[in-house]
């Protein structure tokens, strides 16, 4: 078979403007490695194993996360890395057993007014949902009184334990209202067993949950991924990973009258440079923009996207700014944007060697410029400097920049690293 002249040329700007783009990428990586930096090697232990999640950083600089699995129970653990001299002490300060007190967290931790944590486990509880644990949600809290050492847990209390129809196996972040209502997402459950994004307030001594939207098998969207973002109306944006007739969508959910309603911003359905499967929910920014990531899609499929989705006379415009070029998955988690409005994020499969990425996206007049600020194992499996990364980036009073890795380390069982500008 040949190619007519209209073709070949074509077929010749794209490899030379792919074989452009990942010479620059692997430039703009050589010289951002040597910020690069392993704070901790989980060993699979009682340090747990396989952190999904990203981390979330207190006023003080200390730094709080999950792991999957691992820990004594091997049901995961929750920990905290504090820095110590010049390097950081991790210490698990809870360590879930599998049964009642839940099992796999697999979303990050939120830090409360008062300094106590809240999360949830994709497992475990009172009750079961597809022959496995329905998921929880938990408080955790320090001892009450002055610790014998630092290596004294949290007291754990599960606050509401999922049953199926108000949903189950939670996961994404947790997002606080004013008055200190919880919301977040199932990706299971609800009343047509597709997912649900609930609330929970406090009622007496203890917490009353409602379902704010049940997904279903419809052009909205279903598995709701990622957890919920609120503007200052009280609206909360999120995003689906399917959709009936395309591949996920980001939705509105809006109070009216006693319950909620649920608006389509944006249908992902691979057309253009449009993503695909976003699951790694929704930022917001000063002026109402969202912005999100997809697993697939963009210009380089599957890669994936970054996007941004602004609203406009009532509705929203849809932009990719970022189409990844490696792997088979983009971005799992969700952008983190600094005071200067640059964004930062990981890769699962993305990067010059295919095992993730580390990246900043910097806005100018002519849109995004990316920087690669790490692409993991460069020298190849096992990755002593971690591989996979699952999670978000969080960033310190300095300038410093945290996140975790699923695999890779010294042990297999993945990292905790640290980029210093």
């Amino acid at each position: 078979m040949t190619l007519d002249g209209a073709s070949t040329n074509v077929s010749r700007t794209y490899a030379l403007t792919l074989a452009l783009s990942v010479t620059m990428h692997l430039l703009s990586s050589m010289v951002a490695a040597q910020t690069y930096t392993v704070i901790h090697d989980f060993t699979g232990g009682g340090d747990g194993e396989a952190p999904y999640t990203g981390l979330t950083i207190d006023a003080a600089g200390n730094l709080y996360g999950t792991t999957v699995a691992g820990g004594n129970n091997g049901a995961g653990v929750i920990f905290k890395l504090k820095r110590g001299g010049s390097g950081w002490q991790l210490t698990p300060i809870y360590t879930f057993t599998g049964g009642a007190d839940g099992a796999s967290p697999q979303g990050r931790v939120a830090i409360a007014a008062d300094g106590t944590l809240y999360g949830t486990t994709a497992a475990g509880g009172l009750r079961r949902c597809s022959g496995v644990g329905c998921g929880t949600v938990f408080h955790l809290r320090p001892s009450a009184f002055a610790p014998r050492s630092v290596l004294t847990p949290w007291s754990e209390d599960v606050i509401y334990a999922f049953s199926g129809t108000d949903g189950y196996l939670p996961q994404g972040d947790l997002t606080f209202d004013a008055a200190g209502n919880i919301y977040g997402t199932t990706i299971g459950g609800g009343a047509f067993n597709m997912g649900a994004v609930y609330k929970l307030a406090r009622a007496g001594g203890g917490w009353t949950e409602s379902v704010l939207y049940s997904a279903q098998d419809d052009d909205n969207g279903y598995e709701p991924y990622g957890g919920v973002v609120m503007d200052p109306a009280g609206n909360l944006y999120g995003v689906f990973q399917f959709s009936r007739t395309g591949l996920g969508t980001a939705y509105q959910l809006s109070a009216s009258g006693s319950g909620w309603m649920e608006q389509t911003i944006h249908h992902f359905d691979l057309s253009g440079n449009n993503g695909a499967e976003p699951i790694g929910g929704l930022i917001l920014d000063a002026s109402g923009n969202l912005y999100g990531t997809t697993l697939y899609g963009g210009d380089f499929l599957p890669g994936g996207v970054a996007y941004q989705l602004t609203p406009s006379s009532g509705g929203w415009n849809y932009q990719t700014i970022y189409s990844f070029l490696n792997g088979d998955g983009g971005p799992e988690d969700k952008l983190m944007m600094d005071a200067d409005g640059n964004l930062y994020g990981t890769a699962f499969t993305a990067g010059a060697f295919g095992w993730g990425s580390v990246f900043k996206l910097t806005h100018s007049v002519g849109g995004w410029t990316m920087t690669a600020l790490h692409d993991f194992c460069a020298s190849d499996f096992p990755c002593p400097d971690g591989a996979r990364p699952m999670s978000n980036v969080v960033m310190d009073a300095h300038g410093n920049l945290y996140g975790t890795t699923t695999l890779g380390g010294a042990f297999g069982n993945g990292v905790v690293w640290q980029i210093t500008p």
